[in-house]
């Protein structure tokens, strides 16, 4: 399996992915042995990535990203937090503010998956300082969104409903069904913990 074949098996990752309304929708999986399965590939391929090349950078970033996500996902999330620190030194190192910002919100939600509810929203604040400086708004409405989500979890129903307002704001305009659906649904889960 070469590197293009493992990304194309990871996006099939969503298949077993869902929002877990009994705790604050929260990502889990639908099958942990899948899950596991993937997770195992991924550091397979990680062990086989010697040199520090650009290409292998690159492939280091994406690995140390997905690894993180799947952890937490996964229910380890001292894991997720280790890889996605790696993560955005690697971001950081390049200069590449894009990364950088999609690290941020990575590593935010993994320190809320380890109930460091606070720092976790510190980071999603950096990402959208990160945004404001570089004027990055492809992500600004991700960033928005766990802020959300976070600030639900800290019981700070109508700021979180104002995040969850500006980040569906931004993805009408983007025009992503899913996204659109997504914010939707984290607006009423909100609306019905405030009622």
């Amino acid at each position: 399996m070469d590197f293009k074949e493992l990304r194309e098996e990871l996006s099939s990752i969503t298949d077993i992915i869902y929002f877990d309304s009994n705790q604050y929708l929260r990502e889990k999986s639908s099958n942990l042995s899948k899950l596991k399965q993937f997770i195992i590939k991924a550091e397979v391929f990680l062990d086989q990535i010697k040199e520090d090349t650009l290409i292998n950078k690159e492939e280091k970033y994406f690995l140390y990203g997905t690894l993180g996500n799947l952890y937490r996902i996964y229910g380890k999330p001292k894991t997720a937090i280790n890889y996605l620190e790696i993560n955005l030194k690697y971001a950081i190192e390049g200069k590449h503010y894009k990364r950088e910002i999609i690290s941020l919100i990575r590593l935010g939600e993994a320190l809320k998956y380890d109930n460091k509810l606070e720092e976790a929203l510190e980071k999603f604040n950096l990402a959208l300082i990160k945004c404001e400086e570089t004027d990055e708004n492809l992500y600004l409405d991700f960033a928005f969104q766990h802020k959300g989500k976070c600030l639900l979890e800290l019981n700070r129903v109508e700021d979180a409903i104002k995040c969850f307002q500006a980040a569906l704001e931004l993805r009408k305009s983007k025009g992503n069904s899913s996204l659109i659906y997504s914010t939707e649904q984290a607006i009423e889960f909100a609306q019905n913990i405030q009622n």
